[in-house]
């Protein structure tokens, strides 16, 4: 009987262990706060907060989670006490806002590569983000007018992320150079779009820049199908979240990706030959630049 009582006990600490977290996300105000990047500390899996606030993730409770939205202070607790997140508004100082005046006479577009190969990923909630360095000839259309991103989406109106990034000391992409979240929406189909971004007011900076995506893994974006376990034979419901970003396949001396609550670097494994580039999957986004 002892022994009987013992297994129940385990078991019902694994299921608990194991159960779904449910939550809130709001404010100071007791507002709820949407779309925030929720990531297991120091892996790859997360989720993104609805519209209202409220999340769901499959992951043990006993898990670290880290809340991660603009504006907002960073936010790593257990996921035992996730039931009500509250996100404290982030100190920050405003830079003094310059409007230069502007001609649009010329456009330059910036960020494509010479053989575009793409292929696309299930790739949230994570952020991927693409590096583009400051050269030159760019003084002469040195504002950033649009954002061309490529992607392949199956449903109508999905809805994703855009981030600007400055450079941080340490070469990763640093503050975020927009004031709140910067959404749009992707058209059904394969395609490529752009979306201005003019009244942002950005320009090109010195030290280069780095634009992020971030898939948004809400029900908005879900694509539910049943369809047949081929190993168990057996009908089971499948979950997929649009749109998929498209990926070029390129040389690179790195590239970053935003998962687990920090920015993530990925370098070249063969440290004999530092000068030599890796092979990696790169966002296939370009930009606009005007005068």
């Amino acid at each position: 009987m002892k022994e009987n009582r013992l297994l129940w006990l385990m078991l019902l600490m694994i299921s608990a262990a194991s159960a779904q977290i449910k939550g809130i996300v709001i404010d100071e105000n007791n507002k709820p706060i949407p779309y925030v990047n929720i990531g297991v500390e120091n892996e790859n899996v997360g989720t993104t907060s609805e519209e209202n606030g409220t999340f769901f993730l499959n992951v043990a409770k006993t898990k670290s989670l880290v809340f991660s939205a603009l504006g907002y202070e960073k936010k790593t607790i257990n996921g035992t006490e996730s039931q009500k997140v509250i996100l404290k508004e982030a100190a920050f100082k405003l830079d003094e806002v310059v409007i230069a005046k502007r001609f649009e006479t010329r456009e330059l577009e910036i960020g494509k590569v010479k053989i575009e190969t793409y292929q696309a990923f299930d790739n949230g909630p994570r952020i991927d983000a693409k590096f583009f360095p400051y050269i030159l000839k760019y003084k002469k259309t040195k504002f950033i007018k649009k954002v061309a991103i490529l992607t392949d989406c199956q449903i109508e109106n999905a809805t994703i992320k855009i981030h600007f990034y400055s450079v941080s000391d340490n070469g990763f992409p640093g503050k975020e150079l927009q004031v709140k979240d910067f959404l749009v929406s992707v058209k059904k189909g394969v395609k490529k779009t752009f979306y201005d971004v003019t009244d942002l007011n950005l320009r090109m900076p010195k030290t280069g820049i780095f634009i992020g995506y971030e898939k948004l893994i809400i029900e908005k974006n879900k694509l539910e199908k049943t369809i047949i376990d081929s190993n168990t034979n057996t009908t089971i419901l499948q979950k997929t979240y649009y749109p998929f970003m498209l990926y070029n396949y390129v040389h690179r001396e790195f590239i970053f990706t935003f998962y687990g609550g920090k920015w993530n670097k990925q370098t070249k494994q063969d440290i004999n030959n530092p000068s030599d580039k890796m092979m990696v999957y790169e966002p296939a986004i370009n930009l606009i630049l005007t005068n």
